[in-house]
């Protein structure tokens, strides 16, 4: 079997689950609750720095990613993934979500992360609103 059959039949379920079973079950609420869905999720797996969020997205298998720029209160990553580009038609609000939370957990500050889906990737900025202290 060739390497990229292989990957395509390893992750079926994963994908079947993902982009299939995902939308039939939340509708028209499928993006607002994938990303709220993600902010749960990584309260469960807080992490303390870039180097950890990269290792989580590749065992959770959501992709590569990476830091592409960094502001004081900006970051922007990229997400990449070999079913990218294809007819995979996942919602990434999930991983969207879950790098809000890690930020807002981190900075104890309100974050927000909005993305941009590329032909290739998808590029994720997480916003972190400094005058917003958490409570």
């Amino acid at each position: 079997m060739e390497p990229k059959v292989e990957l395509e039949t390893s992750n079926f379920g994963y994908n079947l689950i993902r982009n299939d079973v995902l939308h039939e079950l939340l509708g028209t609420e499928k993006e607002t609750l994938l990303y709220w869905i993600g902010k749960s999720t990584a309260r469960s797996y807080p992490l303390e720095n870039t180097d950890d969020l990269i290792s989580f997205f590749e065992r959770a298998e959501w992709g590569t990613l990476s830091l592409v720029k960094e502001k004081p209160y900006e970051k922007t990553f990229e997400l990449t993934g070999p079913w990218m580009g294809k007819k995979d038609q996942r919602c990434y609000q999930l991983e969207a979500g879950f790098l809000a939370q890690q930020f807002e957990t981190q900075t104890q500050a309100t974050a927000v992360a909005v993305l941009s889906e590329k032909r290739q990737l998808v590029q994720i900025q997480v916003t972190i609103d400094r005058h917003d202290p958490l409570d």
